[in-house]
């Protein structure tokens, strides 16, 4: 368990990338009671220097003492990091944070939305699994549905980001754009087909199923994350030509007949949540106005013509931020307050 400081030694695993880069941005942005940052990631960015509330601070490579004396550390160094190296913060008397899919369905390990499942912190034993970013935006928005009317159904088409994929990702996009514009020949390294101009309906590996495992990370985690395993859920994800930002259109069946005025009401009561919903002055949420944005952000909310009790949105969030980052920090900073 974590002793009650007025400020606390904190670790970020992984600090070098996209979604570390943001989780010292959100500390300081948010003012986090930090004593101490310390700061890892791979050998070859090892010494290099980042910046925290004006002080610089030497990366590190992770050693078997590397969690003495920290308090919490933030993982965002990929799944099999976080299997090896997680553990043995626990030993050290570390909580871990972790943003891989390495402990998300594992079930002694809590799956945690502050504004959603906050009460799930109160049996964690050491590590705290921080889900998916296409998960985390859309049960922001359904669990205060869920609440008033309960969800039976659930259909999801994704519109992710490549900073989802990571900083390689994001040059890939920036290089072949570059190309594509002087017509010279482009080179596919990231994805398996151009990504520029484009749009690939694969995300992670295919199953057997036809489905991808991003697909069924969706439909899983929600379900654990909202406590209810009944919910039917079906996932579609799609990887778009956009620096940052995922956008998902989300069909909702509901137990209970909602209108798109009562579901504007519960949302905008919502902790997190922005109703961002005038279409007819062409106001809506997409990427480029939601970048940097701590909430998520909904629109185009309508009621299902084709069932009777069909809900449609369009939710859109920073994946970096509150799909990653941001809510690694949410965890921490409730931890705080639990303790």
């Amino acid at each position: 368990m974590l002793r009650k400081k007025e400020r606390y030694v904190v670790a970020v695993v992984g600090a070098t990338g996209a979604v570390g880069n943001e989780m010292v941005t959100a500390l300081e942005e948010r003012d986090f009671p930090v004593e101490m940052l310390r700061l890892f990631a791979s050998e070859r960015s090892e010494g290099k220097i980042m910046e925290f509330r004006a002080a610089e601070i030497p990366v590190e490579t992770l050693k078997e003492n590397s969690f003495e004396g920290v308090d919490i550390a933030l993982f965002s160094a990929g799944a099999e990091k976080s299997k090896t190296w997680a553990p043995a913060a626990v030993r050290s008397g570390c909580i871990v944070i972790d943003n891989s899919s390495c402990w998300r369905m594992d079930p002694e390990v809590p799956l945690v939305v502050p504004e959603v499942n906050p009460d799930d912190l109160k049996w964690h034993r050491g590590i705290i699994a921080n889900p998916n970013c296409s998960t985390i935006q859309m049960v922001v928005v359904l669990k205060p549905i869920h609440d008033v009317a309960r969800i039976k159904r659930v259909v999801v088409t994704t519109f992710q980001s490549v900073s989802g994929t990571g900083q390689k990702a994001m040059d890939e996009l920036l290089q072949q754009t570059a190309a594509l514009l002087n017509f010279e020949e482009i080179k596919c390294n990231v994805y398996p087909h151009q990504i520029a101009f484009n749009v690939l309906p694969h995300i992670d590996k295919f199953l057997d199923s036809g489905y991808t495992k991003e697909e069924m990370k969706m439909v899983n985690e929600t379900r654990k994350i909202m406590g209810d395993n009944s919910i039917r859920i079906t996932a579609t994800t799609v990887r778009v030509s956009v620096f940052r930002g995922h956008s998902e259109s989300v069909n909702i069946e509901t137990e209970k007949k909602l209108t798109a005025n009562e579901v504007r009401a519960i949302l905008s009561r919502a902790p997190g949540v922005v109703v961002f919903d005038a279409p007819h002055k062409n106001v809506y949420p997409f990427p480029i106005n939601v970048a940097g944005k701590d909430e998520t952000y909904v629109g185009r909310i309508r009621e299902d013509e084709s069932i009777e009790k069909g809900i449609n949105m369009w939710i859109v969030a920073d994946n970096l931020r509150k799909g990653a980052a941001l809510n690694a920090v949410q965890i921490a900073e409730r931890l705080i307050e639990m303790t």
